[in-house]
């Protein structure tokens, strides 16, 4: 089973026709962009599963990347880092495992992670510092090189282009993951259609504050490396930053994009198009939760600014007790209040209005305009939708969460054994 492009993408494709823009949703994720060869192969770092994908690029790529605030950061963040710092405008491949997050392995997970970029680079007549490195999986667990740097020789031998390759690739890096995540849209411009592909993972350890997963994002466009950096951030900020399973942030955290290399700024259809890729991805996280039945799209309306917006939203969907409210289908309408306030955001109890649905909850702090009965029927839904109206302002955010159950906790118990 594949997870879809999302629907539910109104906000990324209103921006992109104000700005002029007609962003067309396309199949295959990173497939969809020309030129692109990858493959997932099974490289023996799981028992069984594909654990190792290779992503190379058609010629040397700008690359922006977006990672963790966590202040453990595993080795494939920091020898990528130094990569990009040295090679960040001629990016020739990303080399992902699953299984193993080589983080907190000291200098020898440092090395191993910079063996494995000699190792592709070699194979694909490129500098090592060209090669992005990823991994995910359990900490503290050292990598097997032997398999992986005989995974990686498969992996050369069966690069494709098409979305079965990107299939076979986003599969490769799922952990606990239950789907592959693929998205891509293209536009036209200046007379040309160009595209932008991403694959990622995610469905446990995510929290609203970057990156929350691992993202793998390509497009033909050309681009200078700063704009494309600050055009990720930009999409990041409002889509990877705003979504929430569990509360938990990993020390592997990342999300990378290559473009073809340019001097132009980031155009508008290159923006719009990062943001709604970088939209369905982080919504197929939450729909792909441990252990999650429900979502829950959460929107924040009337705020004196987006900063305002954006922590109170991510306060509500980031709430362990709203997410087994939501979960128990339990119209407890005072628990998103009590952690929308509990952020010290500036909230006003006399003038803020909850909606569930398109229908009044709470009016003017106080006024429950909803019964029991209805609310309890309206949060049966798989997928929900509320709103908090701050009456301050003309700002917004929206926030992507999920619910929290037994199966989350199951899975987490064991999850080394």
């Amino acid at each position: 089973m594949l997870a879809q492009p999302s629907a539910d993408n109104t906000t990324a494709l209103r921006q992109a026709q104000d700005d002029g823009v007609r962003l067309i949703q396309v199949r295959g994720g990173l497939g969809a962009v020309p030129g692109v060869r990858m493959t997932g192969v099974h490289a023996g770092i799981k028992k069984r599963k594909t654990d190792l994908a290779l992503i190379a690029l058609p010629g040397p790529h700008v690359c922006a990347q977006a990672i963790t605030t966590n202040e453990i950061k595993a080795a494939p963040l920091l020898a990528t880092s130094a990569h990009l710092d040295a090679d960040g405008d001629a990016i020739a491949a990303f080399v992902v495992n699953s299984g193993c997050a080589n983080a907190c392995t000291g200098e020898r997970g440092l090395r191993d992670a910079q063996n494995t970029a000699r190792h592709a680079a070699t194979l694909l007549g490129a500098r090592s510092t060209q090669i992005v490195v990823a991994s995910t999986g359990v900490i503290g667990v050292t990598m097997p090189m032997d398999r992986l740097a005989k995974g990686l020789d498969r992996a050369f031998k069966q690069l494709s282009e098409g979305p079965e390759a990107s299939y076979d690739a986003a599969e490769a890096i799922m952990t606990t993951d239950h789907v592959p995540k693929l998205a891509a849209y293209a536009w036209h411009e200046d007379g040309e259609r160009r595209v932008l592909g991403g694959i990622a993972k995610g469905s446990g350890m995510i929290s609203p504050s970057m990156a929350t997963m691992l993202a793998f994002l390509v497009t033909d466009a050309a681009v200078s490396r700063a704009s494309l950096t600050e055009a990720l951030r930009e999409a990041a900020d409002g889509t990877f930053n705003m979504i929430s399973v569990d509360g938990d942030m990993s020390t592997n955290d990342a999300v990378y994009c290559a473009a073809k290399p340019g001097k132009n700024e980031a155009s508008p259809g290159l923006r719009a198009a990062l943001a709604a890729v970088c939209h369905d991805l982080a919504v197929a996280m939450v729909q792909d939760g441990e252990g999650a039945t429900k979502t829950l799209t959460f929107t924040v309306t009337g705020a004196r600014d987006e900063r305002q917006a954006r922590t109170i939203a991510r306060a509500v969907i980031n709430s362990s007790l709203v997410k087994t409210a939501l979960y128990g289908e339990d119209p407890n309408w005072g628990r998103i209040i009590a952690a929308a306030g509990a952020v010290g955001a500036g909230m006003n109890p006399d003038t803020w209005s909850l909606y569930l649905g398109d229908s009044v909850w709470v009016e003017r702090g106080a006024i429950e305009a909803m019964s029991e009965a209805e609310a309890h029927h309206v949060l049966e839904h798989p997928s929900v939708e509320a709103r908090l109206d701050l009456g301050l302002g003309e700002a917004s955010a929206t926030a992507w969460g999920c619910d929290l159950t037994s199966d989350y906790v199951r899975i987490n118990a064991h999850y080394r054994t």
